[in-house]
């Protein structure tokens, strides 16, 4: 005798081009993230995935259900975890995090003695807050000091993500940019194959949760690297200038702002400076003295 399956593994209709269009606007508006019509499938199968949890099947009925009251508001907060993407690993780009040895030597040649602050903005699971934390001992331990006086702040929208940050346990996979002295010194394995980050180093690292539309209210600033990137990809190119505007008040004068290479050709800020590496995209901010000439 056959049974008939489960609706819930049953394949949902495709969306159409209204549905599509509905959805595509209430991401961005809420979160800044824009989906093209190449990543619909992307978009439908995600929603999919959370519709099927909830028995529901209906796109219009789910978006009425994640647009109305404080029920909705909960249930966009889980929508969230779905819709993100948070593929990276440790040294994503190793040209970038290279530029930010370079400029932390530069700093202590220059008798700096303040404590450095970094940014990941965007962090995901927080390989790139850690990584960020491995090159500050690497730049320490170089130049002779034994005191520890930084910290690396890392926000992402994805509580999700955030909670994998903190608990910094990684497959071998996610550990490729390392090389093999930084995994044998900040890594520990564990019985089950995978890593974890040393606790010396989790301490450097505070992991918050923010939406980068929500940029204006973060107490962050006076920062000394701002690292940002395979983030702005994902909006559009007005939002990418204004989030750049904005993060580039928050750097202290002196400070360097990182970004994937490539993200936005088309901007320029006159508080920053384009660090000279055709390998990278960074931009250090000038002093007082320096914007006013």
């Amino acid at each position: 005798m056959q049974t008939t399956p489960h609706w819930s593994l049953e394949q949902l209709p495709d969306m159409d081009g209204a549905q599509f269009r509905q959805w595509q606007a209430l991401l961005e508006t809420r979160t800044g993230v824009c989906v093209s019509e190449q990543r619909r499938a992307y978009l439908q199968t995600s929603l999919g995935a959370r519709m099927r949890e909830l028995g529901i099947r209906d796109y219009q009925a789910y978006y009425d259900h994640v647009t109305r009251g404080i029920s909705g508001a909960l249930e966009w907060s889980a929508l969230v975890e779905w819709l993100t993407v948070r593929e990276t690993s440790f040294m994503r780009h190793r040209a970038s995090f290279d530029c930010v040895a370079r400029f932390l030597d530069q700093r202590r040649a220059a008798d700096d003695q303040r404590p450095a602050q970094f940014w990941s903005v965007g962090c995901a699971s927080g390989e790139e807050a850690y990584s960020l934390a491995i090159i500050m001992e690497q730049s320490l331990a170089a130049n002779g000091h034994e005191r520890r006086d930084y910290g690396v702040w890392a926000t992402d929208i994805s509580q999700h993500a955030l909670d994998q940050a903190r608990a910094g346990c990684y497959s071998a996979r996610r550990l490729g940019g390392l090389t093999d002295a930084e995994r044998g010194q900040w890594f520990e394995q564990l019985q089950d194959g995978q890593y974890r980050v040393t606790p010396a180093l989790r301490d450097r690292v505070c992991f918050t949760r923010l939406n980068i539309l929500e940029l204006a209210q973060a107490p962050i600033r006076d920062l000394d690297i701002i690292f940002c990137q395979n983030l702005l990809i994902y909006f559009r190119r007005w939002r990418r200038r204004d989030l750049l505007n904005q993060l580039a008040t928050r750097l202290a004068p002196g400070g360097m702002l990182v970004i994937g290479p490539g993200e936005i050709m088309d901007w320029n800020n006159p508080l920053l400076e384009r660090v000279p590496d055709e390998r990278v995209q960074a931009y250090r901010r000038r002093n007082s003295m320096e914007c006013l000439e």
